[in-house]
C-alpha cells in the first residue's frame, strides 16, 4: 500500500528512525525508489547509475532516519535531496579522478629556503589574523578551510542554523582579508 499523505510519509521515515520499523521501510522504498530513478535519469545519470544512487539514497534514509526534522523538510524533499547530493558527489568523485597532472604545475627545482621562509612567514601571518577573529569566526574558519567541512556539517557539528554558519564565514574572511592586507 503506497502512503498517501506527505505527512504519512514523515511519519513513516520517523517510524524507521526511531524503531527500525522494517514495514514502514519497505513503504518508504516502494514509493520513493522509483520515483528516484526517474528524477536521476532526468538529470542525466544512465539507468545503472540512477538505480544505484536511488538504492544508496534508500539505505542512507535507512541509517539516517532519526537525523530527519520534519520541521525543517518536507520527506519527499530530504530523500530526493540526499539522491541529489549522492548524485553531485559522484560526479565531483569522477571529475577529480579524471584529472591529469599539469606538468607545468611541477617545479623544476627542489624549493629554495628563501621560498620556504616566506612560506613559514605566510603560515606565521595567517596565524596570527586568525588569532584575532572572534572565537566562532575562527572556530567556523578551521573547521571549513582546514578540516575542509562541508556549511551544514558544520552547522550541525555547531547546533547553528546554516546561515548563521555562512554569515560568520563571509564576515570572518572580510576581515582576514583586511587584517592579511595590513601586515604585507
Amino acid at each position: 500500500m503506497q502512503p498517501s499523505h506527505p505527512s504519512e510519509l514523515g511519519r513513516l521515515i520517523e517510524a524507521v528512525g526511531q524503531n527500525r520499523d522494517r514495514e514502514a521501510f519497505a513503504r518508504l522504498f516502494d514509493h520513493f525508489a522509483p520515483r528516484l530513478k526517474t528524477y536521476l535519469m532526468r538529470a542525466g545519470a544512465n539507468p545503472g547509475a540512477a538505480e544505484d544512487f536511488a538504492q544508496e539514497a534508500m539505505l542512507t534514509v535507512w541509517r539516517k532516519a532519526a537525523l530527519f526534522d520534519p520541521a525543517r523538510a518536507g520527506a519527499s524533499t530530504w530523500i530526493f535531496t540526499i539522491a541529489r547530493n549522492l548524485r553531485i558527489d559522484a560526479a565531483r568523485r569522477e571529475k577529480l579522478g579524471q584529472r591529469e597532472p599539469d606538468l607545468t604545475e611541477l617545479p623544476d627545482d627542489p624549493e629554495q629556503p628563501d621560498t620556504i621562509l616566506t612560506g613559514a612567514d605566510d603560515a606565521a601571518r595567517v596565524s596570527s589574523a586568525l588569532a584575532a577573529l572572534t572565537a566562532e569566526q575562527s572556530r567556523i574558519v578551521t573547521l571549513s578551510y582546514f578540516h575542509e567541512k562541508a556549511h551544514a556539517e558544520i552547522a550541525r557539528e555547531l547546533g547553528i542554523p546554516l546561515g548563521t554558519v555562512k554569515s560568520r564565514l563571509r564576515l570572518a574572511i572580510i576581515r582576514l582579508r583586511g587584517l592579511l592586507s595590513e601586515t604585507q
